[in-house]
């Protein structure tokens, strides 16, 4: 009876677990995915920072115009002493100064710093959106993992299940003819135990489907982070038809980090002409319209006076020296040639990564193929012992043996077809393809 309470439990929390659950296709978790991951968000405004800053205004190109204004007061006693009047006294004379002005600056010319400058923010710009692209298929990657670990991990909570419905039909067979002397009891214990430890196992695993379905309500940024789910998909899909040489070509072409590496070259280059374009002279405009108010209170003739008008000039210079350009100049040249070192050194890490992923891609349906082939036999083997068991022409430890014999080959099978995913997804991520899996 305490068997059968254990039995309806572990059915009544896989059912639970299933119930009031909302179905999701792979495309349905990575859409609702780019659409709420808070990752991706953040990159994208980040993005956008970038595409904000790439203005001829924040180049220095564009012009300064301020407005001023201004207002002082002095107070002064003075005595004034003359050959004609003689002395005249002036006690707090108040004085007031009124300032309006417009002012304008503009840099028209420096070396071409402000154009070098731009070309710079512009590269940015380009680097937000390839360090968006890369946070993506990142994403895509992941969420994509991790879906097919759930199925995996179902899969898994079903062979469990399973092994322990073959436990539960063997401890009954055995329990019935121990009651009638056919088995021992130490037969009757064995079989208890193998039902208890695949009870334990299945229990377990149904630890690890909950962590697999917390992951994607996490990774598609699901605020009920517990909600109940179910995948569409019951089987882990291996129909694509892979081919290293249009991969490394596609990896050459479109392959986000190499594009930003190649990016950071541009940049290292454009630093070095920023350096350069100190060589040369600048030429500053100033201009600006101002009104200055002036009122006395002093005794004479002037007792206010106004003034306005346009003012403007040109300022034109030449740096001959600064004690740095020499050394910056050999740095900016050594970047240039870090940066390329880097991207074949990238390159090179690339063409390792795809040609081991490539290896390990080849050997796993290789061995799923060989896989396939052992549960087969592995199910005939069983079949055929569960016979000669119920013949009692097979003992219970032999029969163990072959319900053990199957369950590997199911997991056997399970991880090779897992394995071989990961592979796939890794090589599309690689050469850029990776959003093949939003089609």
């Amino acid at each position: 009876m305490r068997r059968f309470h254990i039995y309806i439990t572990l059915l009544c929390l896989s059912l639970c677990a299933s119930s009031h659950a909302q179905f999701y296709t792979l495309q349905q978790c990575l859409e609702e995915g780019l659409m709420n991951n808070y990752s991706l968000r953040i990159s994208r405004n980040e993005m956008q920072i970038a595409k904000n800053n790439a203005t001829w205004g924040n180049a220095g190109f564009l012009p300064t115009v301020d407005v001023s204004a201004g207002y002082n007061t002095t107070t002064n006693s003075t005595n004034t002493k003359s050959q004609t009047e003689g002395t005249t006294k002036d006690r707090r004379a108040f004085d007031q100064t009124i300032d309006v002005g417009v002012d304008l600056n503009w840099t028209i010319f420096d070396g071409f710093n402000i154009t070098t400058t731009y070309k710079e923010l512009q590269i940015l710009k380009q680097q937000g959106e390839i360090n968006t692209r890369i946070a993506i298929e990142d994403f895509i990657a992941t969420l994509t993992a991790e879906y097919y670990n759930y199925i995996q991990q179902e899969i898994r909570l079903k062979n469990f299940k399973n092994t322990m419905s073959l436990s539960k039909e063997r401890l009954r067979i055995v329990e019935e003819r121990y009651h009638i002397g056919n088995f021992s009891r130490l037969d009757y214990l064995q079989a208890m135990v193998d039902f208890n430890a695949d009870s334990t196992q299945y229990m377990k695993q149904q630890e690890l489907v909950h962590t697999s379905r917390i992951n994607l309500n996490e990774l598609m940024a699901i605020r009920d982070i517990d909600r109940p789910i179910q995948v569409q998909d019951s089987l882990i899909d291996l129909k694509h038809v892979l081919d290293f040489s249009e991969l490394w070509e596609s990896t050459l072409a479109t392959n986000a980090s190499l594009l930003r590496a190649n990016q950071n070259t541009d940049l290292a280059q454009l630093d070095y002409k920023k350096v350069l374009s100190r060589n040369y002279p600048y030429l500053r405009l100033n201009a600006g319209y101002g009104y200055t108010s002036n009122k006395y209170d002093v005794s004479n003739d002037i007792r206010r006076r106004d003034n306005w008008g346009f003012r403007g000039g040109l300022t034109i210079g030449f740096n001959i020296f600064d004690g740095n350009r020499k050394r910056e100049r050999k740095n900016a040249s050594l970047s240039i040639r870090n940066a390329q070192l880097e991207r074949q050194q990238l390159k090179q890490s690339l063409r390792a990564d795809l040609s081991n992923l490539w290896q390990a891609y080849q050997n796993n349906i290789q061995i799923l193929v060989m896989e396939r082939q052992n549960i087969i036999a592995a199910k005939e083997n069983y079949d055929a012992a569960k016979d000669r068991y119920l013949l009692g022409d097979l003992s219970g430890v032999a029969m163990r043996e072959a319900q053990v014999s199957l369950s590997d080959a199911e997991e056997r099978i399970l991880s090779a077809e897992y394995e071989t995913k990961m592979c796939e997804i890794s090589l599309l991520q690689l050469s850029g393809k990776i959003t093949y899996y939003l089609e």
